[in-house]
């Protein structure tokens, strides 16, 4: 993201969306938020120039800088085996390939392109340790001239969580979204938890598989199915089209085009039909998003200025001994989660052994019950692939129900743990709506995380085409010749070994999946816990200590302050109201 207060300044004479940002930004500034004040100017800046973020985002390791460097035509940003993008690069259009960086507290400084990795790459900047905010690369790229911009998001997934938290902490910035799938999974809870919050804030998904030269066409054509049917039922949105295509066969100038030409042709479409459109988008949701943070913290501020300084720090002394006491209890809950989880670990294990011995003894009759209702034609390879197919939908028969049972057992096992969590937190909510300190009123009464496994499943039954239908010319001839002669036992032999090995290899799958979902909600639960009890104790310190500064001039600063305050306020809410009747004229 771009920054220039000069920028800013001048579009105050607009009168227009614009310069309520950059008034919002100015405020922020006076208030002395100058983390508000900065991203708001930025997004001022990219406003008055016309640009859009198009974010390409997905789970760890799906291609997406590969991706990006194939839809601009030059190799710019790293890849590799390892995790490379640590922060959101941001490529847009320019005359000739250069690079910028900017570092916390900074201006921007160009860098060489070759140095690019040593700002994004894990390697280079562990968790970005040198505390990059932003890095942008101008490309002469065409598809970029209209004013859109890509953005290389941090992969979702991988084990370092700060690369996900960048990721979540870009969300407000996308106008648009370039989501990149794969074929084994399709999807990750993590990519549907981003995608949920995405889709409520922008219309324009694009959906992209990639790396599609690495699977067979059916294996395709089930990875999309599907994903289709996930995110339909989890977005509430139709997905028309997701596109399939190889990025390094693109950039390389390799292999067969598949869907490339179509997916340019609705990214140029996007930037010519709607570019303005969200670019003012953009700006609306700044402003709605600033004037929420800026009237947040001066309704705080206002509140402590009229409460007693020593009643407030004592509370608050006692607030910190209260975390102390709950992360203590928290550490211990999770040593007890710990064991719970490997406990279930183990029961999944035997559950399995016992759904398999039931299992296989009820496909292998449905199998034999089928194969009488098979034609028998000549043709042996024909035959062939319709009894393994019987035998996939004959074992994703048996797996599924047994799927829904293994997540009840699972969530009835986990509900017992969320629920001392629950109570945990919720006895110190309790404490401290009790105590009656004002900027605490807005505190909810309970805060319900939820007995049931909070991550999604990331099952899809893996029918494994290659056994299912196989290209081999030998088995094909021999196939043929044996149709031809009316021997079939080899076939339906063949066919009983591979539904033996489908109910095997998913039903680890199955199990893998539940455990998983269990070790992903536990880590949430967490994580929500610490974070609502750390978020309360970060509001009462802010108060107290703008307060002690303040207080500390007498009644006559404490005047002023308020009166400053409620000006401040009711500035910002003039400029919402402008902004919104602005964009409805």
């Amino acid at each position: 993201m771009t920054g220039s207060t000069k920028d800013c300044t001048g579009a105050l004479q607009d009168p227009s969306v614009e310069a309520a940002l950059c008034r919002l930004a100015e405020l922020a500034r006076e208030f002395g938020a100058d983390h508000i004040a900065s991203a708001t100017r930025a997004v001022a800046e990219r406003v008055a120039e016309g640009q859009f973020y198009v974010a390409c985002v997905g789970q760890f390791k799906r291609g997406k800088s590969t991706l990006l460097n194939a839809l601009v035509g030059e190799a710019v940003l790293p890849t590799g085996v390892t995790p490379i993008t640590t922060v959101p690069t941001v490529m847009r259009y320019g005359k000739s390939v250069r690079a910028r960086a900017r570092l916390q507290g900074t201006e921007w400084a160009d860098i060489g392109v070759k140095a690019i990795e040593e700002y994004v790459s894990e390697e280079k900047n562990p968790e970005n340790a040198k505390r990059v905010s932003g890095l942008e690369i101008f490309v002469p790229s065409p598809l970029l001239k209209a004013g859109m911009c890509l953005v290389d998001t941090p992969g979702l997934g991988s084990i370092f969580a700060g690369n996900t938290e960048a990721t979540h902490a870009f969300i407000p910035h996308i106008d648009a979204a370039i989501v990149v799938l794969g074929a084994d999974p399709p999807l990750s809870g993590d990519e549907l938890q981003l995608l949920e919050i995405v889709a409520r804030q922008v219309p324009d998904l694009l959906f992209v598989l990639n790396k599609a030269d690495r699977v067979n066409q059916a294996e395709r054509a089930a990875a999309i199915e599907f994903a289709r049917k996930i995110l339909e039922k989890r977005l509430r949105r139709e997905v028309t089209v997701v596109f399939e295509v190889s990025a390094l066969e693109r950039l390389e100038a390799r292999g067969p085009a598949r869907d490339w030409a179509p997916f340019i042709e609705v990214l140029e479409k996007l930037a010519l039909r709607s570019g303005s459109s969200l670019v003012r988008q953009a700006a609306d949701r700044a402003v709605r998003r600033v004037s929420g943070q800026l009237l947040a913290a001066i309704n705080e501020e206002r509140q402590s200025l009229l409460r007693p300084l020593g009643e407030s720090e004592r509370y608050i002394a006692n607030m910190h001994k209260t975390l102390e006491q709950a992360e203590s209890t928290i550490l211990d809950l999770g040593a007890l989660l710990t064991a719970e989880q490997q406990r279930l670990s183990d029961t999944f294990a035997e559950r399995r052994r016992s759904f398999l011995k039931e299992a296989r003894t009820k496909a292998q009759k449905a199998l034999n019950d089928g194969l009488r209702s098979l034609p028998r034609s000549h043709n042996g390879a024909a035959y062939r692939r319709n009894v393994n197919h019987m035998a996939q939908e004959i074992s994703l028969a048996q797996l599924g129900p047994w799927l829904d049972e293994e997540a009840r057992h699972a969530e009835a096992s986990f509900g017992k743990t969320a629920r001392r969590f629950l109570e945990l937190r919720n006895q110190f909510l309790l404490r401290l709506r009790e105590s009656g300190v004002p900027t605490l009123d807005d505190l909810p009464e309970e805060i319900d995380f939820g007995e049931k496994l909070r991550a999604r499943s990331h099952f899809y039954f893996h029918g494994i085409e290659r056994v299912a239908a196989p290209a081999s010319p030998l088995l094909f001839i021999a196939d043929s010749f044996l149709g031809l002669l009316g021997l079939r036992a080899g076939m339906v032999r063949d066919a009983q070994e591979f539904l033996d090995q489908l109910l095997e290899v998913n039903s680890s799958r199955v199990q893998s999946d539940v455990d998983e979902r269990v070790r992903e909600s536990r880590k949430e639960l967490e994580t929500e816990t610490k974070r609502a009890i750390r978020d309360v104790l970060t509001v009462g310190d802010r108060a107290v200590a703008r307060a002690r500064a303040v207080q500390a001039g007498g009644a006559s600063a404490i005047e002023a302050a308020l009166a400053r305050l409620d000006g401040l306020r009711h500035e910002v809410i003039g400029l919402v109201t402008y902004s919104t009747v602005s964009e409805k004229n």
